[in-house]
C-alpha cells in the first residue's frame, strides 16, 4: 500500500543488519549529518568529499521531464494468449504462437497536456503505453485511451500541444489558445467531443481502455498482409468521475490515478485488459469509403469486428518509480517481425519522434538502461560508445560493417525476418487534409452512442470551458459543432449565453488582508516609471 511503503520495506531489510552508508565510488561513510570543517566554525574544506558527491548528485537528479505525457503511472505483468486463431493467421510474431504463452509486460498511464506535478484527474485523454518484452526484441504499443485523435497531419501536432500548455506571457492555460486551435482545425472535433464526454475524467487508469489508435499491418508467415487496430478493454469496467469529482480530487489528491492503481496491485487485485485486433484486408481499404490511415476516424466495429487475441495482466508494482517507470521509454518504432507500421501519417512521424525524444532526455543509450533492454536476447550491433554506455560496448568485436571476422550479420537466410513490401507511387507534394470529411463520424458518435443524458453532459462540459474564450472564437467553434448536428451546436449556444449571464457581475472573491509588519506606510500612487538605465520588456 502506498500509506505504508516505507514499513514494509523496513520490515523486510531488517531481516539483515543495516548496509553500510558509502560514497558513489563505494568507501564507507563516517557521518552524514557532519560537514568537514577547519575548525568547530571554520569554513568547509574541499577535501570533504562525502559532501561534495553528495550535493552534486542532488544538484542533478532531475531529468527534463517529458513535453507530453509527463504526469504517469507505471507497473508491470504479463500477456497472455488466450485465442490463437485469428491472430496466427495474419501475424508471425512468436509471443502469439500458442494459447496460454506468456510475455513479460511493463506499461505506463499518463495524462497528456499536464506538467509532472499536475492532477491526474484533470479533463485530458490517458496515455496508455505497452511494452512487451518480447523473445524477439520489445515491441511497444504507443496509444491512448481513446481509439482516435485530434489530428491527421503531424505538421499540426507541436502547435496543437502548445494550446494545450500555457501562454507564453501569462504562463497561464488560455482558452482563446485552446478554441482558437480547435476551431480553425475543424478534424478536432470528433475527438474533442470525446475529450468533453463523461470519458474525458476517468476514473483512474484501472477503468479505462487503450488504444493502439494507429493502423498498423500484420505479416503472416507467407508473407501475406493485412491492416489492423489493436484494441485493450478493461475488464474492471468502464467509470468516470463528474465534473465534481474531478475537480475536488485535484485538491485534495492530485495523485489519486497512481495511488489507485499502485493500491489495487499490492492489495493483491491485480487489473486486467483483454486484448482484441480489427482486421481489414488491402482490398477493403482500397474500397473504403474512408481513409483507413486517418487517426481522427475509427473502424466502424459492424464492417470490422473485433477478434480476441489475449489478456493483459499487471500484478506488479515499480520497485523504484524513477528507475522503472520515469525511465521507461516507449515507441512505435519499436517493432518486431510481423508487426509494420502503415501509411498513418501520424505515425510515421512518431516513429522519428518519440525516439528523438528519448535521446533527449535519457541520452543516446537510453536502451540499455535495464527497464528499456531487451529481456531474452542480447543486442548485437555495430553502435558504439556515446554517454551512459554500461553494457560491454560489443566487447571485442569488430564495430564495422562487413568485415570477414565472425562480426554479427544480418538474418538474410530467415526469411521470416523480412519486411513486407508495398508500392508506394505518387508526386512528392504537400497535401491539405482538414477537410476530408471531419464530422460523419462525430454525428455518428453525438447520435447513436451517447444517450440523451450523456449529450447533456457533454454540452455542458463544453460549454463550461468555452465561454472562457473570446466570442469571435467562440462562434466559430460553435459553428463547428453545429456541422456535426444542428442540435449539438444549438445546444452548446444556448448553455454558453446561460454561462455568460450567471458570471456577469458575479463578485470577485475578497480574502482577508492581515496589517503590515513592521507598521509602515505603503505608497497608493505608483505609476509605471522610465527605467532610468534604459530596460524595456518590450525589447527583449
Amino acid at each position: 500500500m502506498t500509506s505504508n511503503q516505507l514499513q514494509s520495506f523496513s520490515q523486510s531489510a531488517s531481516k539483515a543488519p543495516p548496509k553500510q552508508l558509502t560514497t558513489s565510488n563505494g568507501a564507507p561513510v563516517d557521518s552524514l549529518t557532519a560537514s568537514m570543517t577547519a575548525g568547530p566554525n571554520g569554513p568547509i574544506v574541499l577535501q570533504d568529499f562525502t559532501l561534495i558527491d553528495h550535493l552534486a548528485s542532488f544538484d542533478r537528479e532531475r531529468i527534463p521531464e517529458r513535453v507530453v505525457h509527463a504526469k504517469g503511472a507505471g507497473a508491470f505483468g504479463y500477456f497472455e494468449v488466450t485465442k490463437d486463431d485469428v491472430i496466427r493467421k495474419i501475424c508471425k510474431a512468436d509471443m502469439f504462437k500458442g494459447i496460454g504463452k506468456r510475455t513479460a509486460v511493463g506499461v505506463r498511464f499518463s495524462t497528456v497536456g499536464g506538467e509532472s506535478g499536475s492532477p491526474d484527474t484533470a479533463r485530458d485523454p490517458r496515455g496508455f503505453a505497452v511494452k512487451f518484452y518480447t523473445e524477439e526484441g520489445n515491441w511497444d504499443i504507443v496509444g491512448n485511451n481513446t481509439p482516435i485523435f485530434f489530428l491527421r497531419d503531424p505538421m499540426l501536432f507541436p502547435s496543437f500541444i502548445h494550446t494545450q500548455k500555457r501562454n507564453p506571457v501569462t504562463h497561464l492555460g488560455d482558452a482563446d489558445m485552446f478554441w482558437d486551435f480547435i476551431s480553425l482545425r475543424p478534424e478536432t472535433v470528433h475527438q474533442v467531443s470525446f475529450l468533453f464526454s463523461d470519458r474525458g475524467t476517468p476514473n483512474g487508469y484501472r477503468h479505462i481502455n487503450g488504444y493502439g489508435s494507429h493502423t498498423f499491418k500484420n505479416v503472416n508467415e507467407n508473407g501475406e498482409a493485412v491492416y489492423v487496430k489493436y484494441h485493450f478493454k478493461t475488464d474492471q469496467g468502464i467509470s468516470n468521475l463528474t465534473p465534481e469529482q474531478a475537480s475536488q480530487l485535484a485538491s485534495s489528491d492530485g495523485d489519486y490515478a497512481i495511488r489507485d492503481l499502485y493500491n489495487a496491485i499490492a492489495k493483491g487485485n491485480p487489473p486486467s485488459w483483454t486484448m482484441y485486433v480489427q482486421i481489414m484486408t488491402y482490398d477493403q481499404a482500397k474500397q473504403s469509403p474512408f481513409n483507413p490511415f486517418d487517426l481522427t476516424k475509427i473502424w466502424p466495429h459492424n464492417e470490422y469486428p473485433l477478434h480476441e487475441v489475449g489478456r493483459l495482466v499487471l500484478d506488479q508494482n515499480p520497485d523504484n518509480y524513477f528507475a522503472q517507470v520515469e525511465q521507461l521509454a516507449f515507441s512505435p518504432s519499436h517493432l518486431i517481425p510481423g508487426i509494420e507500421p502503415s501509411p498513418d501519417k501520424m505515425l510515421q512521424a512518431r516513429l522519428f519522434s518519440y525516439p528523438d525524444t528519448h535521446r533527449h532526455r535519457l541520452g543516446a543509450n537510453y536502451q540499455q538502461i535495464p527497464v528499456n533492454a531487451p529481456l531474452h536476447m542480447n543486442t548485437n550491433n555495430y553502435q558504439r560508445d556515446g554517454p551512459m554506455t554500461v553494457n560491454s560496448n560489443g566487447g571485442g568485436a569488430p564495430n564495422y560493417f562487413p568485415n570477414m571476422f565472425h562480426g554479427s550479420r544480418p538474418s538474410v537466410k530467415n526469411g521470416n525476418h523480412r519486411w513486407h513490401s508495398d508500392n508506394a507511387t505518387g508526386d512528392v507534394e504537400r497535401v491539405e487534409t482538414g477537410d476530408e470529411d471531419n464530422f460523419s463520424q462525430c454525428r455518428d458518435f453525438f447520435l447513436k452512442t451517447l444517450s440523451a443524458e450523456e449529450r447533456d453532459r457533454l454540452t455542458t462540459n463544453i460549454s463550461n470551458h468555452l465561454a472562457n474564450a473570446s466570442e469571435p472564437i467562440r462562434i466559430r467553434a460553435i459553428s463547428n459543432f453545429a456541422c456535426v448536428h444542428p442540435e449539438y451546436g444549438k445546444a452548446i449556444s444556448e448553455k454558453v449565453k446561460a454561462q455568460l449571464k450567471d458570471r456577469y457581475g458575479k463578485a470577485v472573491v475578497q480574502a482577508e488582508v492581515s496589517a503590515l509588519s513592521p507598521m509602515r506606510t505603503a505608497p497608493n500612487d505608483l505609476k509605471s516609471q522610465t527605467c532610468p538605465f534604459g530596460f524595456q520588456s518590450s525589447k527583449l
